[in-house]
């Protein structure tokens, strides 16, 4: 029937050259044939016909026969094929799914392998040695995290830009697992264009955030088990983080982190309400550290007016010290560039 030139399509669909043999003679057999002269006329055994009216079966290319000894009636082929290949799509969009499934997972499965094979059990430090290994030993534990994540941040930051601004971290993905993150930011941190503007918008992701100064070490710690600490030359592709584990280190390392977030800032999520250039250039003058005095005579006017200014904007931004009205305004960016 010169179905043959197709044999690759055919078991393609997961049937073989018995079943296309045995197939295409069903098409021309008589109704009363016997699986013997079937067989005889193909030149096959009766249990390779056999099996070949199995598997068509199976595969819905032929109706059931109507008596013990007659052959089965084959469908039409165009609709066994597109009923066998409608089967095959089935097939193929529940194992997408799955992997699709699999792949949402896949990070944090790595991420548990890693933990496990990367941790030594002797002494509890690690050293990753080199920017890139550092930055995946990072990724890594962001995706781990269970319970809780955080973070001490302060320069020097290790970029490819020219600012030296720091590289993002995704940690609102552990937050969207229902994970807690707080980071602790250095003042000296915001100085960079568009890195207070990006911490705010990580805290409308529901990353908690506070600003201190002086922090004394940049950190991460996850769940409260492991323990990056970042290399001091962050510039230096050399350079070696420390991946600590070791119970009686950590248990300094974790209070560490408590002590600086309680006498850090915090900051919350900010809106852009107008300002007027007076406001802003005074917001400015007070985060860059000037004194009342030095502000009055560089604007013009009284002392007394300068705090009364400050203790209006203080409470425009629900600031309760000027260190904290300095942050939430360089937030909303109301400060002058």
């Amino acid at each position: 029937m010169g179905l043959t030139g197709w044999d690759t399509q055919w078991q393609a669909l997961g049937l073989g050259a018995d079943e296309l043999r045995v197939y295409e003679a069903l098409l021309d057999a008589r109704e009363n044939t016997s699986r013997t002269a079937l067989a005889q006329s193909l030149g096959l055994t009766v249990r390779r016909v056999t099996s070949a009216l199995d598997h068509l079966a199976e595969h819905h290319f032929t109706h059931p026969a109507r008596g013990t000894a007659g052959l089965p009636a084959a469908v039409a082929p165009a609709t066994a094929l597109r009923n066998l290949i409608h089967l095959r799509q089935a097939e193929l969009l529940h194992k997408s799914a799955e992997l699709e499934e699999l792949t949402g997972s896949v990070d944090r499965i790595a991420a548990q392998l890693l933990s496990s094979v990367n941790t030594p059990r002797a002494s509890g430090i690690e050293s990753v040695r080199g920017g890139a290994a550092i930055a995946a030993r990072v990724a890594s534990l962001l995706v781990s995290a269970s319970e809780e994540v955080a973070l001490l941040d302060r320069p020097p930051y290790a970029a490819s830009q020219p600012d030296g601004m720091p590289a993002p971290l995704d940690v609102a993905e552990p937050v969207r697992r229902g994970v807690r993150v707080r980071v602790a930011v250095d003042r000296e941190g915001l100085s960079f264009q568009g890195r207070a503007r990006g911490l705010g918008d990580l805290a409308l992701q529901g990353v908690q955030i506070r600003v201190g100064t002086d922090l004394p070490t940049k950190l991460i710690t996850v769940d409260r088990r492991v323990t990056l600490l970042p290399p001091t030359d962050a510039a230096d592709p050399t350079a070696s983080a420390l991946v600590v584990t070791d119970s009686l280190l950590s248990n300094a390392l974790v209070p560490l982190f408590e002590a600086v977030w309680e006498r850090a800032v915090p900051i919350g999520s900010v809106t852009h309400d107008r300002i007027t250039d007076e406001d802003r250039e005074l917001l400015t003058m007070l985060a860059s550290g000037l004194k009342d005095e030095s502000m009055a005579r560089r604007l013009d006017i009284h002392v007394h007016t300068v705090r009364r200014r400050i203790t209006r904007l203080m409470q425009a931004l629900n600031a309760e010290t000027r260190f904290q009205a300095g942050v939430q305004a360089a937030l909303r960016g109301w400060l002058t560039v």
